[in-house]
């Protein structure tokens, strides 16, 4: 099967390994600049071709994944239209919200080809190809034998499109919004040394979750992913503003998320990729590193 993988980050290179043995290209705009020495050495090692636009990378292919940040699943829609083949299906990978998944569909469908919503349900790496995946649209069911045969884990959700894709995003008001809240109030309470007491009340309210062990997670995911992570978020909220609401907790989320991406970029966690949190939790460590950082600033 002929399958154009559009974003080649990590979700890209999961899946690219995960469906060896089938015919793989990929795009990603990282091709164009310094940071797409890594992704060209991984194509090359598993033998995936690389497509030198959107077009020419969709082009011929039975299947689009579409695994791209939040705010480019409309663009890359479009980017995409014109060198879809006749009744192609373009699997929209994206964290984006209801809205935004509609008006890919429009694109994707006047083009000839076949969209369907796929609402990714937890975080990919532990589970791969295996992540729970969520379908919607019309072409949802006629799709969810073809991913199962590739060996991915898909259910149909809904022939409604938005219906998968807001399961995915009021979900992740929570999820999102847990990680942002545990870093904040972590931090602080490592400022005035109440961490240990915080975190038994917490044990004593919640007996179910290994508080340690879940900061170290979120912590190492914020800091890895905290600008995809934002940008989903900012998704997020144009979700619950769909809904009619305001979203105080989704945007606070955001802007959490980025602040801890931009300390990220600007190298203050060291070199990314390098910490192995399930071996050795150390929420601390980077609690320890924001708080020296916010002194220098004062």
């Amino acid at each position: 099967m002929k399958i154009a993988l559009i974003g080649y980050g990590e979700v890209g290179r999961i899946l690219a390994e995960d469906l060896k043995g089938h015919e793989l290209v990929a795009f990603d705009l990282k091709l164009g600049d310094e940071r797409g020495n890594a992704l060209r050495e991984h194509a090359a090692g598993i033998g995936v071709r690389l497509g030198t636009s959107h077009v020419d990378a969709v082009r011929g292919a039975e299947l689009v994944v579409s695994a791209v940040t939040a705010s480019q699943a409309v663009a890359v829609a479009e980017a995409c239209a014109a060198g879809l083949a006749p009744a192609a299906f373009f699997l929209d990978f994206n964290s984006a919200s209801p809205g935004a998944k509609t008006r890919a569909a429009q694109t994707v469908n006047a083009a000839g080809g076949r969209y369907v919503e796929g609402a990714v349900m937890t975080s990919v790496p532990p589970y791969r190809i295996k992540v729970p995946l969520l379908l919607g649209g019309p072409q949802a069911a006629a799709l969810e034998p073809v991913l199962a045969g590739l060996g991915f884990a898909p259910k149909v959700a809904s022939e409604t499109l938005g219906v998968a894709s807001a399961t995915k995003m009021c979900r992740s008001v929570m999820i999102k919004g847990l990680e942002a809240m545990v870093i904040e109030s972590f931090t602080a309470a490592r400022h005035y040394g109440v961490e240990d007491a915080v975190i038994a009340s917490l044990k004593e309210t919640f007996p179910g979750i290994d508080w340690e062990k879940q900061a170290a997670y979120f912590f190492q995911r914020v800091i890895e992913h905290g600008r995809r992570r934002s940008e989903e978020v900012r998704e997020v909220a144009e979700t619950v503003r769909e809904a009619g609401l305001e979203p105080w907790s989704a945007a606070g989320t955001a802007e959490r998320q980025a602040w801890v991406a931009d300390l990220a970029d600007a190298g203050l966690f060291g070199a990314k990729g390098t910490r192995d949190f399930a071996r050795s939790p150390d929420w601390r460590t980077e609690a320890d590193r924001i708080l020296t950082h916010l002194k220098k600033a004062d």
